[in-house]
Formats: structure tokens, sequence, C-alpha cells
């Protein structure tokens, strides 16, 4: 029997998280906050923890395949390697799915669960949530103007205190990858692209319709950065994904200037700070999923759209591993 996977406009949506380490308490906390959904339940092989989260949030910590028999919705926060299996199960039993990135292990994998959604006519979202920081909406209505020749993105910080099996290109990189190819409107081609210190800091090179992206991540800096710089003809734009602020540098005039009888040389440019709109951006992310469900309409960041930032990592990956093994031959 197909399981009926449309929701009322007035009854609540049904929510649950599988997988509730760093990431996934924090969907279990929105979940709840969300007005017009309920948390009912979570999961996690660390029965534990499960029991731990589910305190905290007053919910309930049960088997994943109870958790599905009630929900509606669910946010997939397991390791990489799980996502498959687990999203296919989820799928399978007409829940909707947030599943945080990337989308799948491999290709072939994101593309079978993009199939099994829309052959079971289920929501697919995938959990690129630097799509929802304010300051990338914000710079994503003023790069609609702009002359574009080059982007920049820095996706810097020291070791992390979590487990993950994903590198730095899969972990970090990945964010900046989805944004740029949102903002271009494109996939950029892989240029070139190296890493160093066992793949724990990266960068690459790519084209888009004559545009130059570089892109560099790592877990080797001892400073948490956050940074996307846009150069266009008519300007220059700063993004701080952490600060969610974006400044714009216009009309930079060379002048000369006298101090105590030295002549000096400054550049002096107007600065414009476009208004960003406060938000946590997770919390954008769901409530953007949960209204997607509830009308039926294509989610901000689709299957496709992961699929698309995953391809261009598994390019990125091959061509570090080729730099990584000249290195050690040298």
């Amino acid at each position: 029997m197909t399981r009926d996977t449309t929701t009322s406009s007035t009854e609540p949506i049904r929510a649950g998280v599988i997988g509730v380490g760093a990431m996934g308490e924090n969907h279990a906390r929105i979940y709840g906050e969300l007005r017009g959904v309920d948390l009912v339940g979570v999961t996690d092989l660390d029965e534990a923890l499960a029991e731990s989260v589910a305190s905290r949030y007053d919910t309930a910590a049960v088997p994943m395949d109870d958790l599905l028999a009630t929900c509606d919705v669910v946010t997939v926060a397991v390791p990489t390697q799980a996502h498959y299996e687990t999203v296919s199960t989820c799928l399978e039993a007409g829940v909707h799915v947030l599943v945080e990135k990337p989308i799948a292990e491999t290709l072939d994998e994101g593309r079978a669960l993009i199939r099994t959604a829309e052959d079971a006519g289920l929501i697919l979202q995938v959990g690129h949530i630097e799509r929802f920081n304010p300051a990338v909406e914000t710079v994503a209505a003023v790069i609609e103007e702009l002359d574009v020749i080059a982007v920049e993105a820095e996706r810097l910080g020291p070791p992390v205190d979590r487990t993950t099996t994903d590198d730095v290109v899969s972990d970090l990189m990945i964010h900046d990858i989805d944004v740029v190819g949102s903002l271009l409107e494109d996939t950029p081609t892989v240029v070139s692209a190296m890493s160093t210190d066992d793949g724990q800091y990266a960068t690459t090179t790519m084209l888009s319709d004559g545009v130059i992206v570089s892109l560099t991540a790592s877990r080797r800096t001892q400073k948490k950065v956050r940074r996307l710089t846009i150069t266009a003809s008519e300007c220059l734009v700063e993004v701080d994904y952490l600060q969610q602020s974006v400044l714009i540098h216009r009309d930079s005039y060379p002048e000369y200037v006298t101090d105590e009888g030295t002549n000096r040389h400054r550049h002096e440019s107007v600065v414009e700070r476009p208004r960003v709109e406060n938000g946590e951006p997770l919390k954008r992310e769901l409530e953007a999923f949960v209204d997607a469900v509830r009308t039926g309409s294509e989610p901000p960041v689709t299957g496709e759209d992961g699929l698309a930032a995953l391809e261009t990592v598994e390019r990125i990956e091959r061509l570090c591993a080729d730099s990584d093994r000249e290195v050690i031959a040298r």
C-alpha cells in the first residue's frame, strides 16, 4: 500500500531527526521551535546520545522504523557513507527528506536517491546551509546587476573537534562550490586543484563563462575565516559569512595628501553597506524545507543541486590526489 504523502495546510508537520551529533542536534532544536511543526522523535545508533538529545528537546528517542512510521519529514544527519542507505529507507517509507551535504558518497548513489524521490512524489532537499545565510541571499540580489570578473572564497579554520571521514573538499569547500554555482547560475569547470598536509588544505581554480573562481579550504589555519569576494567591473563585493555582512567598494579615487610636509598617496573609495536581514541560516533552511513539503513546491536546494556540487567535489578530489602523489614522489 502506498503511503499518502500529502499534508494538510492546518495540521502540524511531524518532524524527526536521524543522527543527532552536533549538526543533527541543532536540527532537533529548530524543529522544536518552528511554528506548525511537531518534533515527534529522534534516533541515533548511539542510544544514550539519542536519549540525551530527546530529553533536552522534549521529544522521544525511538528506533528508526518507529520514527519513520510517525513522521512526515526527517533530517538525515548521519555520516556521508550512510546517506544512501538511510535516505533510501526514508523515501521508501514515504517520508520527505532533508539530507545534510553532500547528497551521497558517490554520484551514482545521488542519482538513485533523486530517482527514488521523484518516483515517490517526495521532497528531497540537500542541506547546503550557506545558501540560507542572509549575507548570501543579499549578495545574490546584488550580483544580478554586475559584470563579474572573478570570485574568490576562503573557508579556513583549525582542526575540527568532531569525528569526520570527509576530506576538506567534501566537508568544507563544498559549501562554496554550491554558493558559487548558485550565484553564477552555472557549474564551473575545474581547471586545477592541489592539496597538502594529507588533504587538510586544498585550493582550486575554476572557470564559469569567463569568470575565474578561486576556492581555498583548510583545517590547518589557526583562525576561523569564512569569506567570499566578488570582483566586478563596477565594484568589489566582500561577504563575511560569520558576521553576515556585505560591503560594496565603489569608485576608488587616487589622491595626494600632505601631512606635516610629507606627501603621501592614498585611495579613497565609496563603501556601501547593504542591509542584511538577521537570521539563523539553519532555521531559514528548515523553514524552506517545511514550506516546500506543505505546498508541494520545489525546494530551494534540489537533489540536482546537490549532485552538481558533488560532481565538482569529485573532480577536485581527483586532481588533489594526483598532486599529493606528485609531492610524495619528489
